[in-house]
């Protein structure tokens, strides 16, 4: 199917989104629901007739070469349109590719250490002030939701909310482990030691999103342990929820009320089915994750972060910066998220353009 053809579609419809708006019989939900749609199809529009105008102004040029006097400014200007015809091109391609529909939502971030002890638990809080100093750096709002800490301040796991908009979209594809190389700071002999965080990065779930009855639940109370502050032994603040048809189990303790525990617990909850229910669909659509580069695979060995040589490796699309502090500060984090989401589109567009 021709470009052309794909497009005509796509304006028919912002064409009859505005009529039906104008025309006063549309109201409530269904008003918001066209104007939203209409919205995320109006710069697509803008950038069609863009292109189309292109297309036209490079026929009258051509026509004009046959005229001595025209020539050399129509050959000026015919470069010009022809330099700017494959970017229009290219960003209507882009906005051809179905849209992730989480990609506008916030996100609930689960680091859990993995293999390596007490070194794995530091780790898993490095990653953590590397997510939290990226948040900040986009003016996204943090939140510690619950956290398990260790005794030389690793975390054994941690969730966070992560919450702003487009947020899924920046950080979908850290989901898997992510592995360090260092001499830790209890090796006494010098040598690097091989350490691994499991990083999880769900959408944050709406009630629309996911159905959940209260009778699929099994909520219990109890003391809550360990570090958490004056409230620990002390009230039954601690609360786990139980989604008995799929077993998921959520638990938090963090805060001094239950009912905060409680909202967080079933916040986590339902992004966790949520995300289930998702990568159950990609499964069905793909015959070949691994050719994707948001696979999803928690188990997925995606980057090393490697000291003595001050590298980051992403795996998947074989991306190496020797900004190893500047990564893990933040800082730096984007150019590897920009590579990562500049592959996922290529490898779309490649398939938009084959079917």
């Amino acid at each position: 199917m021709s470009l052309m053809s794909k497009l005509a579609p796509i304006k028919a419809r912002h064409e009859e989104l505005a009529a039906l708006m104008s025309g006063g019989d549309v109201q409530g939900e269904e008003f918001v629901n066209l104007s939203k749609e209409y919205a995320e199809l109006e710069p697509v529009v803008t950038t069609i007739k863009a292109y189309e105008q292109a297309l036209q102004e490079q026929e009258d040029l051509q026509d004009m070469l046959a005229d001595p006097e025209m020539k050399a400014m129509a050959e000026d200007d015919l470069q010009r349109i022809k330099e700017e015809l494959p970017e229009l091109e290219r960003q209507i391609q882009l906005a051809l590719i179905p849209k992730d529909e989480a990609d506008d939502k916030s996100a609930i971030l689960e680091i859990r250490a993995g293999t390596g002890g007490d070194e794995a638990a530091l780790f898993a809080a490095d990653l953590f002030t590397m997510y939290r100093n990226y948040a900040s750096k986009h003016g996204w709002q943090f939140e510690v939701m619950e956290a398990a800490e260790n005794d030389i301040g690793g975390y054994k796991e941690i969730i966070a909310a992560i919450n702003g908009r487009g947020v899924y979209a920046r950080l979908k594809f850290e989901s898997g482990v992510h592995r360090v190389q260092r001499v830790p700071e209890t090796e006494s002999g010098g040598r690097i030691h091989t350490s691994a965080a499991t990083v999880a990065i769900m959408p944050e779930a709406e009630e629309v999103d996911v159905d959940i009855r209260d009778e699929d639940l099994r909520i219990d109370v109890y003391r809550a342990s360990g570090a958490g502050g004056q409230h620990v032994n002390k009230t039954e603040s601690a609360v786990r929820i139980t989604h008995l048809p799929t077993g998921t189990v959520v638990a938090i303790q963090d805060h001094s009320s239950q009912h905060k525990n409680k909202a967080q617990a079933m916040k986590v909850l339902q992004s966790r089915i949520y995300d289930a229910q998702r990568q159950a669909l990609a499964d069905e659509r793909s015959a070949d994750r691994k050719a994707q580069v948001g696979s999803g695979d928690r188990s997925e060995r995606i980057r090393t972060y490697n000291f003595p040589q001050g590298r980051v490796s992403d795996h998947r699309i074989n991306l190496t910066l020797q900004k190893l502090d500047k990564v893990l500060s933040g800082e730096a984090l984007d150019e590897i998220v920009d590579a990562l989401i500049a592959e996922d589109q290529a490898l779309k567009l490649t398939e938009l353009n084959a079917a």
